[in-house]
């Protein structure tokens, strides 16, 4: 379930992922795969020049309605656009404790950006470092460091619900493995919940 956060761009934003059988994330009208913002985490953490840019692939919506209802989906009243697609083919679990984020989800990867591309266009999402002490830049959304960290933490966590039995796939093991033994300072002293 995505959750609100505080940019220093746009006010509170919604990060996060919105279906457990899938790891793609969503910002605002921004999508991306998990997979991709942990390659730009880590590959920030090497580096030791103070800026640093990278491209997440992804896709942009440029009318919010064909992104969809994500809490009429989640109550099966309302399956439209991209997100009600994914939902009509599997429903939110009908039991609470199943309610986890899938290490292993039942969509590919390819099955949703084939979904995703009847609504969206592809984009290339600038991630941008302009110091070490931010603000990091994902497209026009503004982070100041200390919620950059908690994005990251969001998707170590596996969001809420978080990770089925506690598992997480290997990019976001990767992930904090990077940040851990890394070099740039913006990620310096990054706990991990």
């Amino acid at each position: 379930m995505p959750l609100a956060f505080q940019s220093s761009s746009h006010g509170q934003v919604a990060f996060g992922f919105f279906h457990i059988e899938s790891d793609m994330l969503l910002l605002e009208r921004l999508f991306f795969f998990a997979g991709d913002f942990c390659k730009a985490v880590s590959d920030l953490a090497q580096r030791t020049e103070e800026t640093f840019s990278f491209h997440l692939p992804g896709w942009r919506f440029k009318n919010p309605a064909d992104a969809g209802d994500l809490m009429g989906a989640i109550h099966g009243i309302c399956f439209s656009g991209f997100i009600g697609s994914l939902y009509r083919r599997h429903p939110f679990p009908r039991r609470p404790e199943a309610f986890k984020q899938k290490v292993q989800g039942r969509f590919s990867r390819q099955e949703v950006a084939a979904l995703i591309e009847r609504w969206a266009s592809r984009c290339r999402i600038l991630f941008q470092v302009f110091s070490v002490e931010g603000p990091v830049c994902i497209d026009a959304y503004r982070f100041e460091k200390q919620v950059f960290w908690e994005l990251i933490d969001y998707v170590w966590r596996g969001g809420y619900p978080r990770w089925e039995s506690d598992r997480r796939p290997s990019y976001v093991l990767e992930m904090k493995a990077a940040v851990e033994r890394g070099k740039h300072p913006l990620l310096s002293g990054m706990p991990f919940s």
